[in-house]
């Protein structure tokens, strides 16, 4: 056991929070997840949409607690890349690599490109500039500190819950059981297949478990943040949707999922129930504090992930360093290719699978059978939840290449 795990990544982080971490966790889910969720769960509808995600959601926790399982023996700053190699080989570890920068990369390119119409609007600037404005001022949270990032997503996280509530105070009363409940749920089944990878990104916070175990120090109060944040994810998961579908038929979903699940196309169509401008408003505002603290919580996890990799240090100029390789990229991108948010968690769904659930599997495995004798955090349910995880994770991304290739019901409304 390393000398440096006795004591927090940044000495400055003492006593960190419970409820902040939870934040950061709940933040790096909901923004992808509130605004694919809908369009994604249209086919499966409710019943099968909240089963779906239910699911994802228990094994995602788990698998994130069999990463703070394979973490114990190294030191704080150790990530995926040190872990995975030592473990598992060059090989896996440069294909792990590879899936996590992607959908980390593919994340913060669709947050950016979302946020630059987003300002755009809110200032009347050229949408680009705006992407650039938004990168320059919210990226400086993540090359602050962990600390700035946990305030920031408290914040963020109250913001969404406030608007949150009060835009859906409009929707709730207003929500038909009828509608909610209106199709089958036999016949909606297939479609929840289709909706898995999404689902999966939704709660795909594993790039940010090593910053979270760095954070706390340990694993125990690390695993009991990632819980919560999941579980806070989860509320607002199914509340979102059952506000929506109450109040918006199955039938209507077609245009949404005809322009990628926008999240603008989405709220016109939801205009007809939307109470007052106010609430309107509140819904829109809800919209931007989920990208940005996606944005944070996302940039975070891939910053730590880079900086491992590459062997950054932690001074100014070695997180300098962890910001250029982290936002410039995918700020490039998004100038040169800017596309819907949706599409991308879309494709990102089948990368996220390897570690997100085949990857942490195989490290815990890999990890009881080299230090047999530890003690200390383990995940619970032996064996057969690592494969019942791995299954998971396979599974989903077979439904994934299977919807693409046309072979999966898919709704079109």
């Amino acid at each position: 056991m390393s000398e440096y795990q006795s004591k927090p990544y940044d000495s400055k982080d003492q006593n960190p929070s419970l409820l902040g971490g939870a934040c950061i966790i709940a933040s790096v889910c909901v923004g992808a997840g509130m605004l694919a969720m809908p369009s994604a769960g249209a086919g499966a509808w409710t019943l099968w949409s909240i089963a779906a995600i239910t699911l994802t959601m228990v094994v995602m926790t788990l698998s994130g607690w069999m990463l703070l399982e394979a973490f114990k023996p190294y030191d704080l700053k150790a990530s995926f890349d040190t872990v995975t190699r030592d473990l598992l080989g060059e090989k896996i570890n440069l294909f792990n690599n590879l899936t996590i920068y992607f959908v980390g990369g593919i994340l913060l390119y669709a947050y950016i490109t979302s946020s630059g119409f987003i300002v755009q609007g809110l200032l009347g600037i050229n949408e680009k500039i705006a992407s650039v404005l938004f990168v320059l001022v919210f990226s400086a949270v993540v090359w602050h500190s962990t600390r700035a990032v946990d305030h920031i997503s408290v914040l963020l996280t109250a913001l969404m819950v406030l608007t949150f509530a009060f835009g859906i105070s409009g929707l709730v009363g207003s929500v038909e059981l009828a509608t909610l409940f209106a199709s089958d749920s036999g016949s909606c089944a297939p479609f929840a297949m289709a909706m898995l990878p999404v689902a999966l990104t939704s709660f795909g916070y594993h790039h940010s478990v090593s910053s979270m175990r760095a954070y706390y120090g340990e694993e125990l109060w690390a695993s009991r943040a990632i819980a919560g944040g999941a579980l806070i994810a989860l509320a607002l998961y199914v509340l979102w949707m059952i506000c929506i579908f109450g109040n918006l038929p199955r039938s209507q979903f077609g245009p949404v999922i005809a322009q990628g699940g926008s999240v603008d196309v989405l709220l016109n169509a939801m205009s007809s129930a939307i109470a007052s401008e106010e609430v309107a408003g509140a819904m829109n505002v809800f919209s931007m504090a989920a990208i940005l603290s996606s944005f944070i919580g996302v940039g975070l996890g891939v910053f730590d992930f880079l900086a491992d990799f590459f062997h950054f240090d932690d001074t100014r100029q070695g997180r300098a360093k962890s910001w250029l390789v982290t936002f410039v990229p995918p700020l490039v991108l998004s100038l040169l290719f800017p596309f819907g948010f949706v599409v991308a968690i879309g494709y990102a769904g089948a990368a996220a699978t390897v570690w997100a659930c085949i990857i942490p599997a195989l490290l815990a495995w890999k990890t009881r059978r080299k230090y047999s004798g530890d003690t200390g955090f383990k995940t619970p349910g032996g064996l057969a939840m690592i494969w019942l995880t791995i299954t998971f994770g396979v599974l989903t991304a077979f439904f994934h290449f299977l919807a693409m290739m046309g072979l999966l019901p898919m709704f079109s409304g």
